[in-house]
Protein backbone atom coordinates (compact mmCIF):
# COMPACT_ATOMS: atom_id res chain seq x y z
CA UNK A 1 0.00 0.00 0.00
CA UNK A 2 1.44 3.35 -1.05
CA UNK A 3 1.10 6.72 0.62
CA UNK A 4 -0.89 9.53 -0.97
CA UNK A 5 -0.60 13.30 -0.63
CA UNK A 6 -3.90 15.09 -0.05
CA UNK A 7 -5.25 18.40 -1.31
CA UNK A 8 -4.07 20.11 1.86
CA UNK A 9 -0.45 19.84 0.63
CA UNK A 10 1.31 23.22 0.75
CA UNK A 11 4.17 22.14 -1.58
CA UNK A 12 6.75 23.01 1.07
CA UNK A 13 9.22 20.37 -0.17
CA UNK A 14 9.95 18.79 3.20
CA UNK A 15 8.84 15.31 2.11
CA UNK A 16 10.97 15.13 -1.04
CA UNK A 17 14.25 15.04 0.88
CA UNK A 18 12.93 12.28 3.16
CA UNK A 19 11.87 9.83 0.44
CA UNK A 20 14.57 7.13 0.09
CA UNK A 21 13.32 6.00 -3.34
CA UNK A 22 12.59 9.42 -4.88
CA UNK A 23 8.90 8.58 -5.40
CA UNK A 24 7.67 12.16 -4.81
CA UNK A 25 7.24 14.66 -7.65
CA UNK A 26 6.94 18.42 -7.26
CA UNK A 27 3.89 20.43 -8.30
CA UNK A 28 1.19 22.67 -6.85
CA UNK A 29 0.31 19.59 -4.84
CA UNK A 30 3.08 17.02 -4.62
CA UNK A 31 2.43 13.51 -5.93
CA UNK A 32 3.73 10.12 -4.80
CA UNK A 33 4.30 7.48 -7.48
CA UNK A 34 2.57 4.38 -6.05
CA UNK A 35 4.79 2.08 -8.11
CA UNK A 36 7.94 3.47 -6.48
CA UNK A 37 6.61 4.05 -2.95
CA UNK A 38 7.86 1.44 -0.46
CA UNK A 39 5.34 2.40 2.25
CA UNK A 40 8.09 3.48 4.66
CA UNK A 41 6.14 6.49 5.97
CA UNK A 42 9.13 8.81 6.17
CA UNK A 43 7.30 11.49 4.18
CA UNK A 44 4.22 11.37 6.42
CA UNK A 45 6.40 11.66 9.53
CA UNK A 46 7.87 15.01 8.39
CA UNK A 47 4.83 16.63 6.71
CA UNK A 48 4.10 19.83 8.68
CA UNK A 49 0.43 19.91 7.62
CA UNK A 50 -0.21 16.15 7.91
CA UNK A 51 -1.25 15.95 4.24
CA UNK A 52 0.28 12.50 3.63
CA UNK A 53 -1.65 9.37 4.50
CA UNK A 54 -1.65 5.66 3.59
CA UNK A 55 -3.79 5.05 0.52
Amino acid sequence: MAYKIGDDCTACGTCIDECPVEAISEGNIYVIDPDLCTDCGACADVCPVEAIHPE
